[in-house]
């Protein structure tokens, strides 16, 4: 017990991937369940390449600014490289943790549709699974990183307690960063869609509410995707780690007082 206690950041760390190896057993028995038919196949694919799309452009955008901000704090005074470290990994971490979410989601919905004709017992099965990949993986990231840039950083010969703070709190702010804009800008996007959607699709043209030929649907579609799921994920990553950089900042104060 006392071995395990001592390496209890080595510890979290293995849970943690884990956790991220459960998760992508679970979507991999989500992709390898029934698509349903051509037409449905047809409109989950329209929804996958137009989520995909807006991610990788979204990304770009997270990459310009997040490439400028980690510049400024490797060259920054008391921060340096392993600030830097941190705030990168935590920024990689909330983009992966959204990223395959949205993934498995978009796979899960029409799987779930199709499993919902069998009953709602079948649907309901199938819609927990896909969900079940984005809160683990979500919880295993965050646990992953922050155990694990700690024990790491722990190990450096002539690191200060300075320098770890430093590195666990730009942890949280590299979270933060993705979570703003894949929060805000999901939530933008698939609130702007929705109402396009309505307006054109029922007032103007009269097509009925969630009919698939009105290329707003397909929109509102991916924005859910990309905001409700990618969004949120890197959004609870966020408040993970910063929850822990800051239980972890107030005890080094408390100890150090």
């Amino acid at each position: 017990m006392e071995a395990i206690i001592g390496n209890l950041p080595l510890v979290c760390t293995l849970v943690g991937l884990a956790g991220v190896v459960f998760a992508a057993v679970m979507g991999m028995s989500v992709k390898a369940a029934p698509a349903g038919n051509e037409r449905m196949t047809e409109i989950a694919d329209a929804i996958k390449a137009g989520a995909l799309a807006y991610l990788y452009r979204q990304m770009k955008s997270m990459g310009i600014v997040g490439a400028i901000i980690a510049v400024i704090l490797f060259f920054a005074p008391h921060y340096g490289k392993y600030a830097t470290m941190g705030f990168v990994l935590g920024a990689v971490a909330s983009f992966l943790a959204g990223y395959f979410g949205m993934r498995v989601s978009v796979i899960a919905n029409v799987r779930t549709a199709e499993a919902s004709r069998n009953g709602l017992n079948a649907g309901l099965t199938m819609a927990f699974k896909g969900g079940s990949v984005t809160g683990m993986i979500v919880a295993s990231l965050a646990l992953t990183v922050c155990a694990g840039l700690y024990y790491f950083l722990s190990g450096q010969e002539g690191i200060t307690s300075k320098e770890i703070s430093a590195a666990m709190i730009a942890l949280g702010f590299g979270g933060s960063l993705i979570s703003i804009f894949a929060r805000l800008g999901g939530g933008i996007f698939t609130k702007g869609a929705d109402v396009g959607a309505d307006l054109v699709g029922k007032v103007e043209a009269g097509i009925p509410e969630d009919d698939p030929r009105n290329p707003g649907v397909i929109a509102d579609n991916v924005g859910d995707n990309v905001g409700d799921v990618a969004g949120m994920g890197s959004d609870i990553f966020e408040s993970y780690c910063c929850n822990n950089c800051c239980c972890y900042g107030s005890c080094r104060t408390y100890i150090q007082k």
